[in-house]
């Protein structure tokens, strides 16, 4: 089974809880961890996986070799992305646009273009205790996260539970980490922001037709507009999570809920019984 935990908003505790769930049943069932939020990975933090292998992640950008170029311009019409253009005599290549598809090349009537790797992060594996863990980094400067997202999900093992740290927000790089779960849990705050940007992550998720659940972090500051649209929009709320300073210095330590206090190990596997039932 594949677990994504998405936001929408960020801060609203999306680590924190894919992370606890980790921790409390990694001792019941086989577990893998992903942290495909690349561009600001912080699940080790609190995980502590000891790192065994790494390696680098390249996106293929063309590369046009001249003698054979006709300047017919069919590369830079099939590019969506405006990536390349033609001009008199010469093709002009911007890496930056290139998101690696791959059609210019595999249309080019000349064979005129190779594609030629670029670096764009790194995926590093680990092991804690009996649970596997990986996750990726975007090279500073890069901007194209998805590519680096599915290079981490193809190392998904199939016959362990899979949790998936999700980025923040409901563009590319969270359809592309939540895409293939089984299940998503929404994390959430009951605020104004909370409840805007919960409303679009559901609109994602049921458009991919993925069935999810909602846990309400700081359930107790706020108003009851998440608790409202839940029950509106018929979607359950599995997980209420009190605002409590412990949590918030436990966390500002790099240690778990559970590792500080226990009693919400039960409760976290409660919440994975919930999941269960719902998908079955």
């Amino acid at each position: 089974m594949i677990i994504s935990v998405a936001s929408g908003k960020g801060g609203t505790g999306k680590t924190t809880v894919a992370v606890n769930l980790a921790l409390s049943l990694e001792n019941k069932i086989p577990i893998q961890f992903l942290d495909c939020d690349v561009e600001e990975p912080n699940a080790y933090f609190f995980l502590k996986p000891q790192i065994i292998q790494s390696k680098s992640v390249f996106l293929p950008v063309p590369e046009i070799i001249k003698k054979k170029c006709s300047y017919c311009g069919k590369c830079a019409e099939v590019c969506a992305y405006n990536a390349i253009a033609v001009v008199k005599n010469a093709v002009l290549v911007f890496p930056e646009l290139c998101h690696g598809c791959g059609g210019c090349s595999l249309l080019c009537p000349e064979k005129a273009i190779i594609e030629k790797g670029q670096k764009i992060g790194t995926i590093e594996f680990g092991s804690i205790n009996d649970s596997n863990f990986i996750h990726g980094k975007l090279d500073i400067g890069k901007v194209f996260s998805p590519p680096l997202i599915r290079a981490v999900k193809k190392h998904i093992n199939w016959t362990r539970t899979v949790i998936i740290d999700v980025p923040p927000g409901t563009s590319c790089p969270v359809v592309e980490a939540v895409r293939g779960s089984d299940f998503s849990l929404l994390v959430t705050e009951p605020t104004p922001f909370g409840i805007h940007d919960l409303r679009l992550a559901v609109e994602t998720l049921r458009k991919l037709k993925i069935p999810f659940g909602v846990v309400l972090n700081r359930y107790d500051i706020g108003d009851d507009s998440v608790e409202n649209y839940c029950e509106e929009e018929n979607i359950p709320i599995l997980m209420r999570i009190p605002m409590d300073k412990n949590i918030a210095v436990a966390y500002s330590e790099g240690k778990s809920i559970i590792e500080t206090q226990a009693s919400y190990k039960e409760k976290f596997i409660k919440l994975f019984e919930k999941i269960e039932s719902l998908i079955k």
